[in-house]
C-alpha cells in the first residue's frame, strides 16, 4: 500500500504562482514513477505531469509545458509539481497519484492516488 498527501493548493490569481506537494508514505519502493492529474469543474480527469523515481524522467501535458515543472526528493519521498504563470483554465482539484509501471501519461497506470487539492485561478 501508498499513502499519498497533497498539499500548496488555494485560490491564486491569473499571472501567479502556487508549489503543490505530495508526500508519499508505506511501499513506495514498488512504484515507478509519480503523477500529478487534474480535474476541472464539470470534466475528466486529465494528466498534468509524471516523473520517474529512478532517473528523473518527466512528462508534462501539452497545455503546462514551459508553465509547470515536476520534481522529486527521493530522500523524502516527495514529488512537486510548480505552476507558474497560472491561467483560469487551470482551476481544478489537482490528484497525486503512483504508478507501478509506465508509461506515466496513462490515467490507469496508477494504483494510488492522493485525496486531492484545489486550486483556483481567478481572472
Amino acid at each position: 500500500q501508498v499513502q499519498l498527501v497533497e498539499s500548496g493548493g488555494g485560490l491564486v490569481q491569473a499571472g501567479g504562482s502556487l508549489r503543490l506537494s505530495c508526500a508519499a508514505s508505506g511501499r513506495t519502493s514498488s512504484q515507478n514513477a509519480m503523477g500529478w492529474f487534474r480535474q476541472p469543474p464539470g470534466k475528466d480527469r486529465e494528466f498534468v505531469a509524471g516523473i520517474s523515481w529512478v532517473g528523473g524522467i518527466t512528462s508534462y501535458a501539452e497545455s503546462v509545458k514551459g508553465r509547470f515543472t515536476i520534481s522529486r526528493d527521493n530522500a523524502k519521498n516527495t514529488v512537486y509539481l510548480q505552476m507558474n504563470s497560472l491561467k483560469p483554465e487551470d482551476t481544478a482539484v489537482y490528484y497525486c497519484a503512483a504508478a507501478p509501471r509506465p508509461p506515466m501519461v496513462v490515467t490507469t497506470t496508477y494504483d494510488y492516488w492522493g485525496q486531492g487539492t484545489r486550486v483556483t485561478v481567478s481572472s
